[in-house]
């Protein structure tokens, strides 16, 4: 039997080399638990493994994550980006940089919509990246552009992500982050924006495009209001106490199949079955994950994990700016090497207690992760957005790397803001609470 620092080191070994061999990250974490459990000794943690796995799933709150990926998924093929693409132009196409501005604009109209980065990648750059680059703007900023746009989506409800913070951190309303995440989503995409206005000055890119008038606004506006009311029928359900977050994913799925198949014919019903099996394959990773990380949660509470990591950062200082620096950095380094779901999975019920005992609060330190490791979901060796937008863009990954500087600087001074300023986060939950 080996002491705690030992079985942990072991841990931490293993994780990396697993990692390192390309091992899914869901088998990681049960195999990881199963060795350092009996590295430690704690073998009744082993025996309890494949139980702590089921119960890990056995949550009416995680039926919402099928329901919004297969959701998603019809949406991303359901035609929904063209006609958001037709409404953001009316509205900012005008300015300087409009194609950009209406790149992200839409992102985050499809992100919300869908609860899907990867599915804004895809469905928005697949039609303005091309027409970015035909309007003279640079390719590599045309991928950079629409990869952090898309991680948006995540923030501004609804998001499967939130889903999994909450599950993770345990007694921590749903309700309540996608409330929360509203305002952060908006700071995030202003952002952006801003760094594409200044880029498009310097570099003399991005004119100004023709003025749309009111009745075109409306026009497109008209086509696009049955994509954006679904964001208005989820958030006001769920606040009216008409149906559970769970319920609000079910009526996602029905809304979005009405959408792209009877009305905008975008689906064919012989391409139903192929888009349920995506999203089924989707959903087992997802649930995979949130079953083995169970497994680990229950293993590092027994060691008192948690505990340990918060003496040891409350050791260095009590003060919070300096805890939540900290974290900070932690987590962005994390995204650089791992996707979302698993680092929520693992770090929340470690990190949390730390802030929790220095009085954040668990909705607002739940956007803070969401905000951080988005910006992972953009930087290689393991960014999914990344990859898939240069993928569809047809892009060089080292390239758009570069390209990704600017962005990335907005995005940390979003979420410097997003830490350190509490009432963004908190603004419209209070408000509505009231």
């Amino acid at each position: 039997m080996l002491n705690m620092s030992a079985a942990i080191s072991i841990m931490l070994l293993l994780f990396a080399l697993l990692l390192l061999l390309n091992t899914p990250i869901a088998f990681v974490l049960a195999l990881v638990t199963a060795v350092a459990a009996y590295a430690s000794g704690a073998h009744h943690v082993i025996l309890t493994t494949a139980a702590d796995m089921a119960s890990g799933v056995e949550s009416f709150t995680l039926l919402a994550i099928p329901f919004f990926i297969l959701a998603g998924d019809l949406m991303g093929a359901g035609g929904l980006a063209r006609r958001l693409i037709d409404f953001a132009s009316s509205l900012v196409g005008r300015f300087t940089g409009g194609l950009g501005l209406v790149n992200t604009l839409t992102c985050m109209f499809f992100g919300a919509i869908s609860g899907s980065a990867a599915a804004a990648v895809s469905s928005v750059g697949g039609t303005l990246i091309p027409e970015m680059e035909r309007k003279g703007y640079n390719k590599e900023l045309s991928i950079a552009l629409t990869t952090t746009s898309a991680t948006t989506g995540l923030l501004i409800p609804p998001s499967n992500v939130m889903i999994v913070y909450a599950v993770a951190a345990g007694n921590v309303s749903i309700a309540g982050l996608f409330l929360a995440g509203i305002m952060p989503g908006i700071v995030v995409g202003l952002f952006i924006m801003l760094t594409l206005l200044a880029i498009c000055m310097r570099s003399g890119v991005g004119g100004r495009g023709e003025v749309a008038g009111i009745g075109e606004i409306v026009r497109s506006g008209f086509s696009a209001l049955p994509s954006l009311l679904l964001i208005v029928v989820v958030l006001g359900g769920i606040l009216g106490g008409v149906f559970t977050p769970t319920e609000a994913s079910a009526i996602a799925v029905l809304w979005a199949f009405v959408l792209a198949v009877p009305i905008y014919r975008e689906i064919p019903l012989r391409k139903l079955p192929g888009i349920v099996r995506r999203s089924a394959r989707t959903t087992g990773v997802v649930l995979l994950l949130v079953a083995a990380s169970r497994a680990m949660s229950q293993y590092l509470t027994v060691e008192q994990i948690p505990q340990q990591v918060s003496d040891a950062l409350l050791s260095l200082s009590s003060e919070l700016v300096v805890i939540l620096a900290v974290i900070n950095v932690l987590l962005l380094v994390v995204g650089i090497f791992m996707d979302m779901t698993p680092a929520l999975l693992i770090f929340t019920p470690i990190l949390l207690p730390v802030v929790t005992q220095l009085g954040v609060n668990p909705i607002h330190f739940g956007i803070i992760m969401i905000a951080n490791l988005c910006i992972g979901l953009c930087t290689p060796p393991v960014g999914t957005c990344l990859f898939i937008g240069c993928s569809v863009g047809k892009g060089d990954v080292a390239r758009v790397s570069r390209a990704m500087l600017p962005f990335y600087a907005a995005m940390i001074l979003a979420l410097v803001a997003i830490t350190y300023f509490p009432a963004i986060t908190m603004w419209i939950p209070n408000l509505l609470s009231k």
